[in-house]
């Protein structure tokens, strides 16, 4: 596999483990799962994979609370099954990438039991933000931050002093500023890339440093400037960190998780010397409109072409309501503080859209992730009774937001009843149950029909891989009617997408080589896209 800078233009496939492929029976996804299912990522035609966590941990936010960062959680498998996963994957053409989760560990973390064990103002608490509270007897928090889960962020221990957790309470903060942490987490990189990992995806990659005195934010906070994240002290972390990964011979990569409000916040993660690339999440949240996505196209490009990083192109995550559903809906935008659930679908409507945003992620240039199930056009799973649900966020909610759980159900692999295929036959019940509709969107069902949401995303990414390659990487927009995008890369090739209720005709061309729909006549259905040579 060539090194020089293949995560500019590579198709990632989001893994999320616990929910991909169970292999031991006990319901939950793991990685001899994944390992046996490595052929169908082979034919899908992707270049590399993204892992969400497999480390050692208790599970109270799905894997983002580690335990132990050196090890494989018993859920999953072992080192050794990681170790030769890691090997397959490479046999069969397959970089990979898996989760770092440095803003907080698990409350099991030895680091964390070491603090509470100790006292106020000992040197094990001061790798965490452990402060003593304000009003009387300090029975208030140390100041007025609000957890990304809900509720406060910041827990009180039997001795009265409180700790940082800008997520779960079992999730607390790391203190960036102490030496031990820093190090800690750059022996863990080493550890990892040294068993053949190509990368790391870095979770909360905004909210390592904390501004010094952890300040109120007050009633009307400025999301530009908050003080619990996108702190400058946080580029010195990455730097680090970045010759680490250039210190190998075939360098490592990394992916940042960067949520914040403007574009210049955002870039300054990717210049030369920190982030290879990050999440480009104003595109999944984009309304799907032509003129709101040739926008965020057009700031994308603009910003990273200033910086020399590649842009990204994302639909759906393990965070997000899966875009099928989103797609269908009155309001098409997403954003975390208002996921929507529960609000009206045309889910045909929002699959046709999909087939479309499929296509047009993978004609742009840079690299395109696709989250499991993506390519099986699987919408969110929103009736999941409600003793079944798992994600923290519906308890620190009081119950009013059901959390991310309706992304994260099990795949349907074959078979017309649950668990279709996702465990082997006797097995335990799935973690998240399946629902019965899934019967007609199994891999099994989907490989025998050639118009499948599977067949377009296999076909559109060997294409991509074999016809887009090398093509220009600054797209020129054609003249158009209203509601429809057109650009070509160099002379050869366009892309079309029909944002209205009705078929356009398409430009001159000489063939359609993929489109989302059926086109007759020179016409592109509504809600469709092609890709034409011209």
């Amino acid at each position: 596999m060539p090194a020089t800078g293949w995560w500019r233009t590579a198709a990632i496939y989001q893994i999320y483990l616990r929910s991909f492929a169970d292999g031991d029976g006990d319901g939950v996804g793991d990685l001899a799962g994944l390992r046996l299912r490595l052929p169908y990522l082979r034919d899908l035609g992707v270049d590399a994979l993204w892992l969400t966590p497999w480390n050692v941990s208790p599970m109270a936010d799905g894997g983002y609370d580690v335990a132990d960062y050196r090890d494989i959680d018993p859920l999953f498998g072992t080192l050794a099954d990681a170790e030769a996963f890691v090997a397959e994957a490479h046999e069969a053409g397959i970089r990979v990438l898996v989760d770092l989760v440095p803003n907080h560990c698990s409350d099991q973390h030895r680091w964390f039991r070491e603090a509470l064990a100790a006292p106020p103002g000992s040197p094990a608490r001061q790798r965490f933000w452990f402060r003593p509270g304000r009003g009387p007897h300090g029975a208030e928090p140390p100041n007025d931050w609000r957890s990304y889960f809900g509720g406060p962020a910041w827990t009180r221990v039997p001795d009265g002093e409180w700790y940082l957790h800008m997520f779960a309470p079992q999730q607390p903060d790391l203190n960036w500023e102490h030496p031990e942490v820093r190090a800690e987490f750059e022996d863990v990189l080493r550890f990892w890339f040294d068993r053949g990992v190509d990368g790391f995806r870095i979770d909360v990659a905004h909210g390592l440093m904390k501004t010094p005195g952890l300040p109120d934010v007050g009633p009307e906070p400025d999301p530009a400037d908050l003080p619990y994240q996108d702190h400058e002290d946080v580029h010195e972390i990455y730097r680090a960190w970045r010759r680490i990964a250039d210190s190998y011979p075939d360098p490592r990569v990394f992916v940042g998780e960067v949520w914040l409000p403007t574009t210049a916040q955002f870039v300054r993660y990717l210049r030369p010397d920190e982030l290879h690339s990050a999440f480009n999440f104003e595109f999944l949240c984009c309304a799907w409109e032509s003129n709101a996505i040739r926008k965020t196209i057009d700031d994308t490009l603009d910003t990273h072409r200033l910086i020399g990083a590649p842009p990204t192109w994302v639909l759906s995550n393990h965070d997000t309501i899966r875009h099928v559903t989103r797609y269908g809906r009155e309001d098409t935008t997403f954003a975390l503080d208002a996921r929507r659930h529960g609000a009206p679908t045309d889910l045909a409507l929002g699959r046709r859209r999909a087939r479309a945003a499929a296509l047009l992620t993978l004609a742009l240039p840079g690299g395109v992730y696709v989250y499991q199930g993506d390519e099986l056009g699987l919408a969110e799973v929103a009736d999941i009774p409600e003793d079944r649900i798992q994600d923290p966020t519906w308890e620190r909610s009081g119950h009013t937001d059901r959390g991310r759980d309706g992304c994260r159900v099990p795949l349907p692999w074959s078979g017309t009843e649950a668990p279709f295929g996702f465990s082997p036959g006797g097995a335990a019940e799935p973690w998240l149950p399946q629902p019965a509709t899934w019967r007609e969107f199994t891999v099994e069902a989907q490989e025998a029909d050639q118009g499948s949401m599977l067949h377009l995303y296999r076909t559109g990414l060997h294409l991509r891989r074999e016809a887009l390659a090398g093509l220009e990487d600054d797209p020129v927009w054609l003249a158009t009617d209203d509601g429809v995008l057109a650009f070509r890369r160099g002379d050869g090739f366009a892309c079309v997408v029909n944002f209205t209720a009705a078929p356009v005709r398409l430009p001159e061309h000489r063939s359609v080589l993929l489109a989302s729909a059926p086109v007759a006549g020179g016409h592109l259905p509504a809600d469709a896209c092609a890709w034409l040579r011209l």
